[in-house]
């Protein structure tokens, strides 16, 4: 098998037209592996999705919802997810977030205390004894329980949190949105939300502000008072004691060694109001009273104004200054290029009111036209995670190419021989890439090219470098001790180094098997695996012939001389 190698190899290296086919058709591999993915053949994420045995649902009422509202929203999502086999059981948190996790120490659920919030965390059977993950399980019933759900209070937002694969961040696509102005803040963050709304791929799409809403507001009429004979202590306490309850007297039992505080307020029917309206809080309050000095009972809407006011809304700030957040997941899909499709929308659509200026790679500066305010958008989120770590993973594979030069010019004294060295271990990237394009393929969801993707790669290169030094060595000591011509040097040294290389390879294959089901380092196992295949390929094939189309006897000092059998010592 060897032998045959060997001749087809030598057959090659004495044909310049099949070393010019091999040479043309690895760089036509290349050229269309690496346009895989500006075609979207095959995507780019930082992590894929992650296979849980929890998740959670975030049910936001808008500000000035009552606990019966938000109560009413959650059992809607009960209903349908009780329905789900695979879901072992539900906790509900009504006005408050769940005990901190992962995933709610980055989103902030633990700062939930609200009538308008709920928390709803589901736990799931085990990831091995069901068939559906759980991000697909998401992608499932999102829309079912959006649709009914958010249906039955206008602005509800139902939002879907599973614990993240890597790096926690606060969403996918995060838009920053800085300025001083913060009626323009709020106004910008909405265009951008609906931008995002409009965008493919973006779903639970919220902005991190409280909604401005009319309230009323109840204002103790000081002069009224001291003509009642009354004083504002006793209006704050009767308003305190049927809204909030107040402790007015204590019980002793034997069963407990404190005395048990008894609470007196209003049921939860007498705190409702008819409507949301001035005559509705006025013919509430009417039913209370207090005795003045005099001993007449004096109705509390005689002693208070009602006041119709709107909410003050919470500033955030970042850096000390003034912003906003507009946060969107992705929908099974990498949220690269739903954030390139949004960027463009915005960059097209908000030039009528806005003058904008690119900031960096992605950020923008957005002028008003009218008020010369000047905004910042600054994307963060998962997509920033992605890109410094693709850029970091770049920045060490460029450093890692130039490392195997260096050595490679110090070993050889060439720096042909040294980027023939380099140049076979960057072939690997071919197998790389059209590795994930099969696995898509033969995947349910999107098989996504991965931090773990390049790390493979990087990994790749050590192998790949070794295979074409000793190629050269052994072809090096063929023709200086043995004196075989270059060509016949090269493919002995070829057909020779095959079987170790093949060894190596399999053994780096078969391990990697085991990773290549796991959804987080499965981009890892693929891009050995494929790369591996590919570097051997690079090693036996390519590699020789741009040996032969060097100048080995001159590198190597050859002078013609009588040949010596290789089995001779």
């Amino acid at each position: 098998m060897y032998k045959k190698f060997e001749n087809y190899l030598f057959n090659v290296l004495n044909s310049p037209v099949k070393k010019k086919g091999v040479l043309g058709l690895t760089l036509a591999a290349f050229i269309v592996a690496v346009a895989l993915i500006p075609t979207k053949l095959v995507l780019a994420k930082m992590l894929p999705g992650k296979n849980n045995d929890t998740y959670s649902i975030y049910i936001d009422l808008p500000n000035g919802s009552s606990i019966e509202e938000t109560k009413k929203v959650s059992e809607c999502v009960v209903d349908i997810i009780q329905n789900e086999k695979e879901v072992l059981d539900a906790e509900v948190f009504l006005g408050s977030g769940s005990p901190l996790d992962f995933a709610g120490l980055i989103k902030g659920s633990h700062f939930k205390n609200s009538e308008n919030l709920a928390e709803i965390v589901l736990n799931l059977t085990k990831k091995h004894h069901r068939d559906e993950p759980s991000y697909m399980m998401v992608q499932r019933l999102r829309p079912l329980i959006q649709g009914k759900c958010e249906a039955l209070y206008p602005q509800t937002n139902i939002k879907f949190i599973e614990p993240p694969a890597g790096p926690p961040t606060m969403a996918a696509v995060v838009a920053e949105i800085y300025g001083s102005d913060a009626a323009g803040i709020r106004h910008l963050s909405e265009r951008v939300k609906t931008i995002f709304q409009k965008t493919d791929g973006l779903v639970d799409i919220d902005i991190m502000q409280d909604e401005i809403y009319d309230k009323f507001e109840v204002r103790v009429n000081t002069d009224k008072i001291s003509k009642s004979g009354l004083n504002v202590k006793q209006v704050n306490d009767i308003l305190y004691l049927a809204f909030e309850g107040m402790e007015v007297a204590v019980k002793n039992s034997q069963k407990a060694t404190d005395q048990i505080p008894i609470y007196l307020t209003l049921s939860q029917e007498g705190k409702k109001f008819a409507s949301h309206d001035k005559v509705a809080i006025e013919m509430k309050l009417s039913g209370l009273k207090l005795m003045n000095q005099m001993g007449m009972m004096v109705p509390v809407t005689e002693i208070i104004d009602i006041v119709p006011v709107q909410s003050n809304p919470m500033i955030m700030s970042k850096d000390l200054h003034q912003m906003t957040n507009v946060l969107a997941e992705t929908d099974m899909v990498s949220q690269v290029y739903p954030l390139m499709a949004a960027r463009t929308a915005i960059l097209k659509q908000f030039s009528d009111e806005y003058d904008i200026t690119k900031n960096g790679l992605f950020n923008l500066e957005l002028m008003d036209k009218k008020t010369k305010q000047l905004y910042t958008l600054k994307w963060d989120g998962e997509m920033k995670v992605t890109l410094d770590t693709f850029v970091d993973l770049g920045g060490a594979f460029i450093a890692a190419l130039v490392l195997i030069f260096l050595l490679m010019v110090i070993y050889y004294k060439s720096f042909i021989l040294s980027g023939i060295v380099l140049l076979g271990s960057f072939l690997s990237i071919i197998g790389v890439i059209a590795g994930h394009w099969v696995m898509n393929l033969f995947t349910a969801d999107t098989f996504f090219l991965t931090a773990t993707s390049l790390i493979g790669f990087i990994a790749l290169i050590g192998i790949s470098s070794r295979n074409s030094l000793l190629l050269i060595d052994f072809t090096k000591s063929l023709m200086v001790e043995k004196g075989l011509h270059k060509k016949e040097a090269i493919a002995y040294a070829s057909a020779t180094r095959a079987k170790p290389i093949f060894l190596t390879a399999a053994a780096i294959i078969l391990a990697s098997t085991l990773l290549a089901s796991d959804a987080v380092f499965g981009g890892l196992g693929v891009s050995l695996i494929f790369g591996t295949i590919a570097a051997v390929i690079a090693s036996l094939i390519v590699v020789p012939v741009l040996i032969d189309n060097s100048d080995l006897e001159r590198h190597f000092n050859f002078h013609e001389r009588k040949s010596v059998s290789i089995l001779e010592p």
